[in-house]
């Protein structure tokens, strides 16, 4: 009954139901679910040995592969437990298996952690840490001049205070039994207060020097590793069900306050989502995140009624739109003179245009970061197609021969398993 009340407690955490209510950041969500098999394989590491790297650097690369914010903290979250457990089990090798994990996991998320480094440099990847999703703006209890963003702050610091206390308090009721899993109740400890100090200002120096630690953003973010030492520490400390009870009444209770006095969930109103809706249908879009824009382009100088393609200076102009799915597009273009085409299409060096069966250079729009090329005069074919650029296939190699590899380690370790037990 314990492990069904640490993982219902766990499972809705007042955290969690922020994230789905107020939030709707699934990935994020998502990513949860792997922290404790992150603990527990931490755990294992040093009776199973080098086994351990294999579950181990999965849990890394599902990080990786589900949520790019949680999955550094994942990394950092690893490095600290390997640490502990060395500490506690006094075997540096532990050190070794957790170093290997966030490599191999690494490895195997190679195809789409090589892109994601690579292509930064195509995009404005700066704007994710534009005012207001900057760490320093979101340390517990910080204003600035945003009361959106001060109202959400301020929920989530509630949400995380009282998850705070109820901590304490469980780890305070659970003194009497600290010798027993002393390598569980150390490592609890040490997660639980690292991600309660890098909540706070006093952690800046961290935010700013560990590296792509300010890639988090949210210093509350850390609340998604503090739920887990919060739902088992009530379990371990909480043994009365009365106890639990009211923890659970008391978290229902400040989310409830919070929903009515701080900050209501969902905010966009009925007409904001038909207004969403109505712009898909009409394929107007829906506006994108600014850090994915080509560099130096502003997307919001682009009128949302554009024409998929417009022609400039071709005098007599005939445009038949043929295809523009996500990953092809293509046009014919009937033009009497030399002239210009203007996509409405970011200009990613990803894009490979054909003009009549010949690759074309391209050029982005100073302001907007539309594609551009010319146009001979006569009818045109023109067909736009996203390739895969060499830092993709090298990612999906890495992450093919990591997998390779892992197979044929498993393979061997169990055919030299069955070599020695006996028949």
């Amino acid at each position: 009954m314990d492990a069904i009340f640490a993982a219902a407690l766990y499972a809705v955490n007042p955290y969690h139901l922020v994230i789905v209510y107020w939030r709707s950041a699934l990935a994020e969500l998502l990513a949860s679910a792997l922290l404790p098999l992150l603990l527990l394989f931490v755990l294992r590491a040093e009776p199973e040995g080098r086994k351990t790297i294999v579950p181990l650097s999965l849990v890394v690369a599902g990080a990786w592969l589900t949520n790019a914010p949680s999955a550094v903290m994942v990394n950092y979250s690893l490095a600290l437990l390997v640490v502990v457990v060395a500490i506690v089990r006094r075997s540096p090798r532990i050190l070794l298996y957790g170093g290997g994990a966030v490599l191999v996991g690494a490895a195997l998320s190679g195809f789409y952690l090589m892109p994601a480094a690579y292509e930064e440099k195509w995009v404005n990847i700066a704007q994710v840490l534009s005012p207001g999703v900057r760490p320093k703006d979101n340390f517990l209890f910080t204003i600035i001049a945003d009361p959106d963003h001060n109202r959400f702050n301020l929920l989530v610091s509630t949400v995380a205070i009282s998850e705070m206390v109820l901590l304490l308090g469980a780890v305070f009721l659970a003194r009497k039994g600290r010798r027993d899993q002393p390598q569980l109740r150390w490592t609890l400890t040490a997660w639980a207060a690292a991600a309660v100090l890098l909540m706070f200002s006093i952690t800046s120096f961290f935010w700013e020097h560990l590296p792509k630690f300010r890639f988090v953003q949210l210093p509350w973010r850390w609340l998604l590793c503090l739920n887990l030492a919060f739902a088992l520490w009530i379990t371990l400390g909480m043994r009365r069900w009365i106890g639990r009870t009211l923890v659970c009444l008391l978290m229902i209770g400040v989310i409830l306050f919070g929903w009515h006095r701080i900050q209501t969930p969902w905010w966009d109103s009925a007409d904001d989502i038909a207004e969403m809706h109505d712009n898909l249908e009409e394929g107007k879009g829906y506006e994108g995140t600014d850090e994915y824009v080509p560099t130096g382009a502003d997307p919001y100088e682009i009128k949302q009624d554009v024409r998929k393609v417009v022609v400039e200076g071709g005098g007599q102009v005939r445009v038949h739109v043929q295809q523009w799915s996500p990953e092809t597009r293509s046009f014919t273009a009937d033009v009497t003179q030399p002239s210009r085409a203007i996509l409405r299409l970011f200009n990613y060096p990803a894009w490979r245009v054909e003009v009549n069966g010949r690759v074309v250079p391209t050029e982005m729009h100073e302001v907007t970061g539309q594609m551009m090329f010319a146009l001979p005069p006569g009818n045109n074919r023109v067909r736009i197609t996203l390739i895969r650029t060499w830092d993709r296939t090298l990612g999906g190699v890495i992450s093919g021969v990591s997998v390779v590899l892992i197979v044929g380690v498993i393979a061997t370790d169990k055919r030299r398993s069955e070599s020695m037990s006996p028949s």
